[in-house]
């Protein structure tokens, strides 16, 4: 008898997570997987940061806790602290309570809990999403009832920021239509603007009555400076207006496995945020109903005590630094090697990804002869590099573009 489902059909691999499946199956001890944005130690391992670990001996050796559910919104205290972690200590928004967040599975569900929101009680449903973007964000919001549009963005012949055609896209949007941004270390470009660009386009949105949903996965992780990553947030809750901020602990503490989140809307008054908080539980409820208490304990640990925090922003930085000399031994190694074009991007370019410029048959090349897996796109990670491996992946860029030269 055929199955009621044998009509489905195979689905394509996650065009990130499926560059890992193709890694693992490949028998090459020089294989070297850039796909997955995923810190690694220069010895090519995953890291778990001490502070991480001392707040999990903590949580282990209190005998008082329990694994009761939490309540729909999560850790209330971890919700304040990642509230105050982007907007900064003396944040009126913050003060004035005018700030709804709810604890999320990670940024994913940050964003998709806030696409849910947006799409039942918002009067606009077209979201407009960098050209390009993650790759799930396009999903996310599809999923949630949102129609996508895209803005220009990168500019692939400077490899930097197509600045005329963002601000030319984002004034032709319909008033009112939301817009998301990455609040640092674009992905996949490592392009960002600089603080003069983002005040004006913050200027350019709320004159057309845009509004902000910001995606902020890197914070701390791309420059190394917690209030640095989160300026253009910032910039954007000093002038009163609203916005949304979807927060990941993934990178900066290392909690991927965790999925530590939070959806953060500043509203322009404190009752609004009241509301908006509850029918944000109205939401949750139904569709996971509360979330882990492990992950967010850790992070609320660490975020609360002024020595761990103090430790915390000394291991983000190292891994920040770390990146960045990654960044710089690369684009010293193909300098060395003469490969032909402009390199420099590699190091202008911030954050976890550098969008290399190799289009798909040069990545394809890379990975059939040399064993380098990353996106089509040419995007990779940079913390996936280590002094050892830059000089084969120089190597096969290298080789990628002088071929058939």
């Amino acid at each position: 008898m055929d199955s009621v489902f044998a009509s489905i059909v195979q689905a394509p691999e996650d065009p990130i997570l499926g560059v890992t499946v193709a890694y693992n199956k490949d028998p090459s001890p020089n294989k070297l997987n850039l796909g997955v944005g995923a810190y690694r130690t220069e010895e090519g391992k995953p890291l778990v940061l001490n502070v991480v670990r001392k707040a999990e001996q903590l949580l282990v050796n209190d005998l008082s806790r329990v694994k009761e559910y939490l309540p729909i919104l999560g850790l209330a205290e971890f919700n304040k602290l990642s509230a105050k972690l982007i907007l900064g200590d003396d944040s009126p928004a913050i003060q004035e309570n005018r700030v709804a967040t709810a604890q999320c599975l990670s940024g994913t569900g940050s964003l998709r809990v806030g696409a849910e929101f947006l799409a039942k009680h918002y009067h606009q449903r077209t979201i407009y999403i960098p050209q390009p973007s993650w790759g799930n964000h396009v999903k996310v919001f599809t999923m949630a009832g949102l129609s996508v549009k895209n803005y220009r963005y990168y500019d692939p012949t400077t490899r930097g920021l197509n600045f005329q055609g963002l601000l030319e896209d984002l004034g032709a949007a319909p008033a009112g239509a939301i817009v998301l941004l990455h609040a640092c270390a674009h992905n996949p470009t490592g392009v960002d603007p600089t603080v003069e660009q983002w005040e004006q386009i913050r200027q350019s949105m709320r004159s057309k009555g845009l509004l902000p949903f910001f995606d902020s996965a890197y914070q701390g992780f791309a420059s190394g400076s917690l209030d640095a990553d989160a300026q253009p947030v910032r910039m954007f809750v000093a002038d009163g207006g609203e916005c949304f901020i979807a927060q990941s602990y993934a990178k900066n503490m290392g909690l991927y496995g965790e999925r530590v989140g939070a959806l953060s809307i500043v509203c322009k008054a404190a009752d609004v945020a009241s509301r908006v908080e509850s029918q944000l539980k109205l939401l949750i409820r139904p569709m996971y109903s509360n979330p882990p208490i492990h992950g967010a304990s850790i992070a609320m640990t660490i975020l609360k005590n002024s020595d761990m925090y103090n430790e915390w922003k000394i291991e983000l930085k190292a891994m920040a630094d770390r990146i960045i000399s990654m960044r710089k031994q690369l684009f010293d190694a193909l300098s060395a090697k003469g490969t032909p074009g402009d390199w420099s991007h590699i190091i202008k370019q911030i954050g976890m990804f550098t969008f290399t410029g190799l289009d798909s048959d040069q990545v394809a090349f890379m990975i059939k002869e040399y064993h380098i897996y990353m996106t089509s796109d040419g995007r990779i990670s940079m913390a996936g590099l280590s002094s050892k491996t830059v000089p084969h992946l120089a190597d096969a860029i290298h080789a990628a573009v002088t071929r058939g030269c």
